[in-house]
């Protein structure tokens, strides 16, 4: 484990495949024993631009439910009911990340959560072990904006009373790290590799 650097004192992990896997295929699939039907499932819910909708807050759960079932066949409008009801059970934690986070928090970091989700997003940290050690969230779909806008970032520091460089961002996107960087953190993108985060605190 890293020690403790002087400049970066909190840790801000994204939630979908950082801590929690995100797997719309897999979680479409669980609803259906057909294979074509679950491919139909996820393009119409997680794949679709509704489901980015919902995650920024600009429709509700009702309306996003709505506009899939008229991009689905009828026949499928149960499962989808299911699917959309119960798919975050599906979402399992990633162990080496909690873990990770866990560690941190024991170091003295500050361990936020930055997410794009919807307003649903406790059904999956109800089983997300790092939750409990939060010092504080903001979720997009409670804000009305989203990753990368910087403006996001920058609501995270000013509600918890953050110097933007003294966090370390971790998110699996890209762009989304870009976005961190742009609002004055530092940033690394997670692909499966706990010793990059810690290499960034280290930086």
């Amino acid at each position: 484990m890293a020690l403790r650097t002087a400049q970066i004192k909190n840790i801000v992990f994204d939630m979908g495949n950082v801590l929690m896997r995100f797997d719309g295929p897999h979680f479409a699939a669980q609803f259906t024993d057909c294979e074509a039907d679950a491919h139909a499932l996820h393009r119409a819910l997680f794949g679709s631009t509704t489901w980015a909708l919902l995650d920024s807050g600009t429709v509700g759960y009702d309306t996003a439910l709505r506009v899939t079932k008229a991009h689905l066949e009828k026949r499928l409008w149960p499962n989808l009911d299911a699917c959309f009801a119960g798919w975050a059970a599906y979402s399992s934690p990633i162990d080496q990340t909690n873990a990770l986070a866990a560690e941190l928090k024991r170091e003295g970091y500050g361990i936020y959560l930055l997410s794009n989700a919807g307003t649903r997003i406790h059904e999956q940290l109800d089983h997300m072990p790092a939750w409990g050690l939060m010092d504080g969230a903001v979720v997009s779909g409670c804000e009305r904006m989203m990753k990368p806008d910087p403006a996001i970032y920058q609501l995270l520091c000013e509600r918890y009373d953050l110097e933007p460089g003294e966090c370390l961002f971790v998110d699996d996107n890209a762009d989304n790290c870009e976005g961190a960087r742009v609002a004055g953190m530092r940033a690394v993108q997670y692909t499966g590799d706990v010793a990059a985060i810690l290499a960034a605190l280290e930086d």
